[in-house]
């Protein structure tokens, strides 16, 4: 059996041990980051112990507690198959005898049987999943998943998988139970997460593109992206659908919803449709290349891709200090994360007289222990004396932002007249009244904006961001609120409610556990469940967001101030007010349980004392990815947003966001440094003089721009605070581009009526092409043929 050379360990090894320090999360997909070109392995591969990147997604949809229901998808799959191919495995079936049986199954799922359709539903999952019983290495689970999955989609599986869900979502029988139940399991949605994890690995597995792919799935693949992203499914985009979902479920109408599963597949279908950070990169400048607009100065993915870690030099003190602690023997202080892991090379921390200011400040939201322990994963290592500051380097991303916007409004022939006026009246000294087109004596700038301003219709591309937009503008507040109430629900910091909804009913099994042991497991699973879905939900808000933001700005803008309105500023800031170290190195996975290797390799026996370890890894890249994608939704809600700043101020989030900083990860500390620069001005001159040192890395990492007298606060009191009325003439602006964009052609049974008679006469009637040709005998038909009594309607008029 002949794999690509993109499967091979020998290439995955160079991936398990690449320099962390240049990595980035490519399309939002952690498992996926890259490094630079010149970053060499410094670890041996381990065979035994590593989980191949490019199979993690295959790991994720699942829960621990459905372990048990691989080996049921293979039973019914092996017993239906049996009976029809004989003496052999499915493996070695030709392509047309593979192509004939997902026909038979196909056939099955149309039965009238529940029983029967989930049996078949299963034998589909199996075979989506790699007919892993066949399999010996991950490898080959791998290969054959991917096989099957090109090979379920041409036979039109996923559309008929599509008319299954839509059943079940409207199952009114399975609500009102799950609605009456006072405990919900794995149990109740048995039928919808089988096809949810179908789809879900038909939508991860042909998104990914790999080396080795045949031209016919290619075009598949190119195929599949069109057909989620059109309105093809009762005329709405897919991803509408599972919006929908998320809403029932919110809403407690349907409390026995998977929501882990949904919220994976909403990710990636949106993913998958719109595209990831790179994908956006080239619509952005072949959007500006269309415009006529200077091209980007940078490209920011790269810059970030290089940037380190913020590491201010030692001040003198510090120096003095660490050389009396080497005389006395005594150990000097680590930092909190170990510098091998996230950076590369070993340096004090540089906000270590900052957090001690902020403890001070405030004490009530410091975390015990934090300054004066050891960290325990550098326990073992000997610390050396913190290194020369590197040289300094030439700035690369100086230049300044392009001025302009790539969308040009839409204007009345009103607004054109007016401008015109004022321009006259300015600059000549006189009007000349409704004339538009008459220029002389006005300066160029002036006839540069009325060239803008008679560019005329704008022209609305059917992109997948423009249909589902349209598609979720009537419930958009419905569905910004359900996803942060999911957040809320699965966020470290909340506390169980009894009003709360149940984010936990894809993950408890019927049967509570009764050992120690399996208690362990639940909890560690719990927890996974729970980052899971908060890393799903912030990358899904973080796409949207750019993505609407390139599509047009008032698009964004709307998303934004649902968002700010459904207090997700002061939610995510309750998110970080926590440890973060301890969330960033929280250890809540079994790698052994994880598929495919809990199905290809033998189980070993878990105890107490292996589950507490965790596994070898020292962080979780899946939470350190979910904080990266709430801070940059931070950023994006706040900035330029005057209001909006000073709800970051009004939450005391500077203590908060200085003890993210602990993290020594460069994307990270840039996002974090961007929020403390928006408020700098505003914490006072004290703030800013017990924290230099934040204050110097601000300077180091963060764009600076012309005119921005962040460091030194002036004139700040001469803009007063008035939240409700930039936030209403914002929401004007929105309402008045939704209603030119997408009202003009709705003719609704409210519709204004014009009682004018005047302007009734006066309006253009679209007249048919042929109209010319029978206009006389619709005159004499209509008009001439019609007796109308003038009298009587003289009288009525009396």
């Amino acid at each position: 059996m002949q794999f690509s050379r993109y499967f091979y360990p020998k290439r995955l090894s160079h991936i398990a041990s690449m320099n962390l320090t240049n990595v980035w999360p490519q399309e939002s997909n952690p498992q996926s980051w890259r490094c630079k070109s010149h970053a060499l392995p410094t670890e041996p591969y381990r065979a035994s112990t590593t989980v191949y990147p490019v199979m993690s997604f295959m790991a994720l949809i699942y829960s621990y507690t459905e372990e048990p229901e691989f080996a049921l998808n293979r039973d019914y799959f092996e017993e239906d198959f049996r009976s029809h191919v004989r003496g052999r495995r499915w493996i070695e079936l030709g392509q047309e005898q593979q192509r004939a049986y997902v026909m038979r199954l196909l056939d099955a799922l149309e039965v009238t049987d529940r029983d029967k359709r989930l049996k078949v539903a299963r034998a589909i999952l199996y075979l989506a999943q790699g007919v892993f019983d066949e399999c010996d290495t991950d490898t080959d689970v791998l290969h054959w998943s991917r096989h099957n999955v090109f090979l379920l989609y041409d036979m039109g599986v996923f559309t008929a998988l599509l008319e299954l869900l839509s059943m079940e979502m409207d199952n009114n029988q399975a609500c009102s139970s799950a609605v009456r139940k006072p405990a919900i399991s794995l149990a109740d949605s048995t039928e919808l997460r089988v096809l949810l994890s179908i789809m879900y690995l038909m939508v991860e597995t042909i998104r990914l593109q790999t080396e080795d792919d045949r031209p016919e799935w290619r075009t598949a693949r190119e195929a599949f992206k069109t057909e989620l992203g059109s309105p093809l499914y009762n005329g709405e985009p897919f991803s509408l659908l599972l919006f929908t979902m998320v809403t029932k479920f919110c809403s407690m109408n349907a409390p026995h919803f998977p929501m882990k599963k949904v919220l994976l597949l909403l990710w990636k279908t949106i993913l998958f449709t719109m595209g990831g950070f790179e994908e956006l990169q080239e619509m952005k400048v072949r959007g500006r290349e269309r415009l006529s607009l200077p091209p980007l100065p940078e490209d920011s993915i790269k810059v970030i891709r290089s940037m380190r870690a913020a590491s201010p030099p030692a001040s003198a003190m510090e120096l003095i200090e660490q050389q009396q602690q080497a005389k006395r023997g005594r150990r000097s202080r680590r930092p909190l994360v170990k510098q091998d892991s996230l950076d590369t090379y070993n340096e004090r921390d540089p906000f270590k007289n900052d957090d001690a200011r902020d403890e001070e400040e405030d004490g009530e939201e410091a975390d015990s222990g934090i300054e004066g322990e050891v960290d325990p994963l550098d326990r073992d290592v000997i610390i050396q004396p913190p290194p020369p500051p590197p040289p300094l380097r030439p700035p690369t991303e100086s230049a300044s932002l392009p001025k302009g916007l790539p969308w040009a409004p839409k204007v009345r022939e009103k607004d054109i007249e007016h401008f015109l006026e004022t321009s006259r009246n300015k600059f000549i000294g006189f009007t000349l009244g409704n004339d538009t087109e008459t220029l002389v004596g006005l300066p160029r700038p002036i006839h540069e904006s009325v060239k803008t301003l008679k560019q005329g219709e704008e022209d609305v591309d059917e992109t997948p961001t423009e249909i589902l937009y349209l598609g979720m503008l009537p419930n958009l507040s419905q569905y910004v609120i359900a996803l942060l109430k999911l957040l809320l629900a699965a966020a470290p910091t909340s506390k169980a409610k009894t009003d709360s909804i149940n984010i936990l009913a894809d993950v408890l099994p019927e049967e509570m556990p009764i050992t120690v042991l399996q208690s362990m497991k639940l909890g560690i699973d719990v927890n996974r469940h729970k980052e899971i879905i908060v890393k799903a939900i912030s990358a899904l808000l973080l796409l949207l967001l750019k993505h609407l933001k390139l599509n047009h700005i008032y698009q964004f803008e709307i998303v934004s101030q649902h968002l700010v309105f459904a207090n997700c500023i002061p939610l995510i800031l309750k998110f970080f007010n926590q440890n973060i170290m301890s969330y960033i190195s929280a250890k809540n996975s079994i790698c052994v349980l994880d598929f495919p290797h809990c199905v290809v390799h033998e189980m070993p026996e878990l105890t107490a004392e292996s589950l507490e370890a965790g596994d070898s890894n020292q962080f979780c890249w899946r939470n350190l990815f979910s904080c990266i994608n709430l801070l940059r939704i931070l950023n994006k809600l706040t900035k330029w947003k005057h209001s909006r700043t000073m709800m970051l101020v009004v939450f005391k989030s500077a203590p908060i966001l200085k003890r993210a900083l602990k993290v020594k990860q460069a994307m990270m500390q840039l996002y974090v440094l961007k929020l403390l620069k928006i408020q700098t001005k505003y914490l006072g001159r004290q703030w800013r003089k017990s924290n230099m040192k934040t204050m110097s890395a601000i300077y180091q990492k963060v764009r600076h721009r012309l005119n921005d007298d962040w460091a030194y606060g002036n004139d700040i009191d001469a803009r007063p605070w008035d939240f409700q009325a930039e936030e209403c003439a914002l929401r004007e602006s929105i309402e008045k581009f939704n209603s030119r964009r997408y009202d003009k052609n709705q003719n609704g049974e409210f519709a204004p009526v014009d009682n004018c008679l005047q302007s009734v006469l006066g309006q253009r009637v679209e007249l048919p092409e042929d109209f010319h040709y029978s206009y006389e005998m619709w005159l004499e038909r209509e008009v001439f043929s019609q007796p109308i009594q003038w009298e009587g309607l003289l009288q009525q008029a009396q």
